[in-house]
């Protein structure tokens, strides 16, 4: 079982506390490059007293911009996978997985499902619904450098999320508190809830905010009724990478060098619970009849139980007995 995996590494509450803590603080580090980038393209005699955030950002390439937005992602998750190996002496595979090896297809599977379906959304909408909401945006070097920091930097923008949120936290909480759902709630509200500061809330008012926290409860569900981080893991690579390649507008997170630009004004009403009520459980749906899931009530709401330890010690183990003790 996925939260279970944590049971084999070093899984003392302080070191989960410890490595979180670090963890942001990494992220937070890691958005120093877009800030000397900004004072040196401005000039350090600037009033940034004065300046809005959409002030600054503009200072730079868009593509520019981008990238060391991403960069910050890219060394949290770097700290992350040293402390989750050197802090809690737990492999990759255990913070991915309850297989004994990563399942590959299932990343590549829900990563071309979330292609397709919200490119055929976009598409749909800009052909047959609101057509006047976009205009072409389309220049071909400006995307093609759009196209190669997308490839590289998103999936690590995403899986830091993932790792963090779905992996590190939900196992830590899971097996702290012995209950699947505690972890799940947890995650999710607060994955959702850092979310507050995007643009898009300010565009679309709060009530978007039923999307994000919506979303997080999604990616959590597939974490625990698969069994692994699979799935979300290209899930939200799929989808935060079509955001950027394809549409883009003032008011996102991602104002980048897509193809099309949203040059409509947005408010959040009822329409973002079909999301939520519907898509979201069409798309859970899928997988659980690909992976033929089942026992729902139990993987969503049973207890994370200790495994029990079975493997035999020899004397040559004998040394490493007070280590033992503390992991098992």
């Amino acid at each position: 079982m996925y939260i279970e995996q944590a049971f084999k590494s070093k899984n003392n509450a302080w070191r989960y506390v410890l490595g979180t803590v670090v963890t942001i603080v990494a992220m937070f580090a890691g958005q120093i490059p877009l800030a000397v980038a900004v004072i040196f393209k401005l000039g350090v005699t600037a009033d940034f007293g004065t300046m809005d955030e959409a002030t600054m950002m503009s200072a730079l390439d868009s593509n520019l911009t981008f990238f060391f937005l991403l960069l910050s992602f890219a060394i949290g998750l770097g700290a992350l996978l040293f402390l989750v190996k050197n802090l809690h002496r737990q492999t990759f595979t255990e913070l991915t997985t309850s297989r004994k090896k990563i399942d590959w297809g299932r990343f590549w599977f829900s990563f071309g499902l979330i292609v397709i379906l919200n490119v055929t959304l976009i598409l749909v909408d800009y052909f047959f619904i609101s057509p006047q909401d976009y205009t072409i945006n389309f220049n071909l070097v400006p995307f093609l450098i759009l196209a190669g920091i997308s490839i590289v930097m998103v999936p690590l923008q995403t899986s830091f999320e993932e790792y963090l949120f779905r992996g590190y936290l939900m196992q830590g909480i899971g097996i702290k508190t012995g209950y699947r759902w505690i972890p799940l709630v947890i995650t999710s509200v607060v994955f959702g809830g850092l979310h507050y500061w995007n643009p898009e809330v300010t565009q679309m008012g709060d009530m978007v905010m039923v999307t994000y926290i919506g979303t997080g409860f999604m990616l959590g569900i597939m974490t625990l009724m698969d069994e692994g981080l699979e799935l979300p893991l290209g899930f939200h690579a799929a989808n935060n990478m079509v955001a950027a390649l394809l549409v883009t507008a003032d008011w996102t997170a991602f104002n980048t060098e897509s193809i099309f630009r949203d040059v409509s004004s947005p408010v959040a009403g009822w329409d973002v619970w079909i999301s939520v009520l519907v898509i979201y459980p069409l798309i859970l749906l899928v997988y659980a009849k690909k992976y033929n899931w089942r026992n729902w009530g139990d993987r969503l709401f049973g207890k994370v139980e200790k495994p029990e330890v079975i493997e035999t010690y020899g004397v040559a183990d004998i040394e490493d007995l007070s280590e033992i003790r503390e992991d098992y």
